[in-house]
């Protein structure tokens, strides 16, 4: 399948990034591509390990006369963002990416297309098959579990790295380079409610907030786009003085993307159908004028149950649950002053489920400062203890601090320039890089992140720039050559 990949420049990485979109790799499932990675390199007399929590590395020896050059480790990770149409099914576990080319784009049919990270790790696999490179000893460093939990870096093997260099791969915009990324944790919430039967005069409604645009909670929250888990809760809230209990909720996917769509099933009194459903009316036009230009597609429906469920939320839990929801910290919490333009501290309400009573919240807190991070989820805390939920901070990971002085900055941009005949834009960004858990255990890397231009990350509309993956690949290998000139003391 996607044999046309093979047709576009750069051949090299087009022709592993058909590799990858042919293998299933959400979070959690990486082991048939590792195994597909482990077979190549056997086939290329490329010696690969693992560590022991399954993280690939596959290395290749110097070239003749470049052994006492600095050894390069190419990082990028192999599991992808798992999300697709609701109106698409896709077992993201057995089916392979459908891909095509529209405008000078690279797309996937109604799902995520895996370009973060595919095409950082096609483009070192493409290296380390390049015969004709000049370098010094090579490491492909590929991770695993980066979109879920970060898991691959966090329990990445110490004194097992062996390069002095490290090239990030997963980064998304042509002409920046990246030498700084927020920290970030996950926020747990867990709870059990009260429920009761349904009255007499109750009916089960299926309430839906769908056609938002979604994106990545780093890249994208600062746009303005809707978070469908906080819109919904807010017309719950709206909605409660019509005397709505919650049934069940269902909202958003991955904690590292924006909730596109969200679900709740109430229990409604026939006597209120009428008013809830002009009200909706007006809360849809509502949103949609508060949302235009970024979220137009925003749509609320109201559909009855066939079938009747046993039982809904107490009235107290139904209430006290949306107004906590309703209450918690979501979006750009605080702009940076130091680094202008980038979002300092944000939270992202990207998975919220109630069933049978059983409430979960996942939420993914960033910031350039880990205090401000730890402050956000003990605020989560202290809103939640008070309707009796646990919460937990799992998946903690540390920022990359900027060094803007760094030797291989300097480099990079020298080659930027005489590459492609601009500067780079020198950029710290809000989403989470592995670099900061990664410098944390090699404090003597040397790091940039840069990679080619990928737009709707985290989302159906997920799509790459043709032009800039040719772009990036003759940069990654001038940058390579020229570190092989070097020589060690």
């Amino acid at each position: 399948m996607n044999a046309h990949l093979e047709q576009l420049a750069p051949q090299p990485v087009w022709r592993h990034f058909r590799t990858l979109c042919n293998t299933p790799r959400p979070s959690g499932h990486e082991a048939a591509l590792v195994a597909v990675l482990e077979r190549w390199a056997d086939e290329h007399g490329l010696s690969h390990d693992r560590d022991y929590f399954g993280n690939l590395r596959i290395r290749k020896p110097a070239s003749p006369g470049h052994e006492r050059s600095p050894g390069v480790i190419l990082q990028g990770h192999l599991d992808m963002v798992v999300q697709a149409n609701a109106d698409h099914p896709h077992d993201f576990t057995r089916d392979p990416i459908d891909t095509y080319v529209a405008d000078g784009w690279l797309h996937a049919r109604h799902t995520t297309l895996g370009a973060d990270n595919g095409l950082g790790v096609a483009a070192a696999l493409a290296v380390l098959a390049d015969e004709s490179l000049a370098h010094g000893p090579l490491e492909a460093l590929f991770t695993l579990e980066e979109e879920s939990s970060m898991g691959g870096a966090l329990n990445l093997a110490e004194d097992w790295l062996e390069g002095q260099v490290l090239l990030n791969l997963d980064s998304e915009d042509r002409g920046q380079v990246y030498i700084g990324c927020a920290g970030g944790a996950d926020v747990v919430v867990e709870a059990q409610f009260p429920t009761r039967p349904l009255d007499d005069d109750e009916q089960a409604w299926r309430l839906s907030l769908t056609g938002l645009v979604g994106g990545h909670s780093g890249i994208d929250i600062h746009k303005g786009r809707g978070n469908a888990n906080r819109l919904l809760v807010r017309v719950l809230r709206a909605l409660e003085a019509s005397g709505t209990r919650l049934v069940d909720y269902h909202g958003g996917t991955l904690r590292n993307a924006l909730p596109r769509e969200a679900f709740a099933t109430l229990a409604l009194p026939r006597a209120e159908v009428e008013a809830v459903t002009v009200r909706l009316a007006a809360l849809q036009d509502e949103l949609r004028r508060e949302l235009a230009g970024v979220d137009a597609g925003l749509t609320l429906a109201l559909t009855p149950l066939e079938a009747h469920p046993a039982e809904a939320l107490t009235e107290t839990a139904s209430h006290l649950l949306v107004n906590a929801l309703h209450a918690a910290p979501c979006g750009v919490e605080r702009m940076s002053v130091e680094v202008p333009g980038v979002v300092e501290t944000s939270n992202n309400l990207g998975v919220v489920s109630l069933e049978s009573g059983r409430f979960y919240l996942c939420a993914l807190v960033r910031s350039l400062r880990d205090s401000a991070t730890a402050d956000i989820a003990d605020r989560f805390t202290a809103l939640f203890a008070l309707i009796g939920a646990r919460t937990r901070v799992e998946n903690a990971y540390p920022g990359w601090t900027p060094n803007p002085e760094s030797a291989l900055l300097a480099r990079f941009c020298r080659l930027h320039r005489q590459c492609l005949g601009s500067d780079p834009e020198v950029k710290v960004i809000h989403a989470g890089l592995e670099c900061g858990i990664l410098g944390g255990k090699y404090p003597h890397l040397e790091m940039v992140s840069f990679g080619p231009q990928i737009r709707g990350a985290h989302s159906p509309d997920e799509r790459a720039e043709i032009a800039s993956v040719e772009e990036f690949w003759l940069l990654l290998r001038a940058l390579i050559e020229d570190l092989a000139s070097d020589r060690a003391a």
